[in-house]
């Protein structure tokens, strides 16, 4: 049985390994694999064995199988990694609904008021009003501090 701990560390292990072999296999396409760890040279070096022998996703997944183990042992991790990559999904049924839109709401009653007006929304107040009531402000607290 796996330890939640185990497989905590399995999944970092993983990660790390799948993230790592991008950089690295990048590097090397870019001519930089001469700037790699020596731990990261004899990994790409096996991947090139292994692309003699098998296709390049097979090799590629042996690679990182290999940096995966080394990882999880370098992280603590105890005995056997476990598997942590999920299982293929079974391809799923065609449950795609059509879009519809949703039903018109009937619309309310204008109410015929001073605060309302076409909508229903509140009538806005007139900038000119605004502004007098900003100066009458003004008058006040200059009058007050006289």
């Amino acid at each position: 049985m796996v330890k939640a701990a185990d497989m905590l560390i399995a999944r970092r292990a993983d990660t790390r390994a799948r993230a790592d072999f991008a950089t690295w296999k990048m590097m090397a396409k870019l001519n930089g694999a001469s700037a790699l760890p020596t731990e990261a040279q004899e990994f790409l070096a096996s991947y090139q064995n292994l692309l003699a022998q098998m296709s390049e996703s097979e090799a590629t997944e042996a690679t990182i199988g290999a940096i995966y183990k080394a990882y999880y042992v370098e992280m603590g991790g105890a005995g056997t990694p476990p598997d942590v990559r999920p299982r293929q999904a079974e391809p799923a049924a065609d449950n795609v609904t059509a879009f519809r839109r949703p039903a018109r709401k009937p619309k309310k009653a204008a109410s015929f008021g001073a605060t309302a007006f076409a909508g229903g929304q509140k009538r806005p107040l007139p900038v000119a009003l605004i502004f007098a009531c900003l100066v009458v402000v003004y008058v006040g607290i200059r009058l007050y501090w006289r």
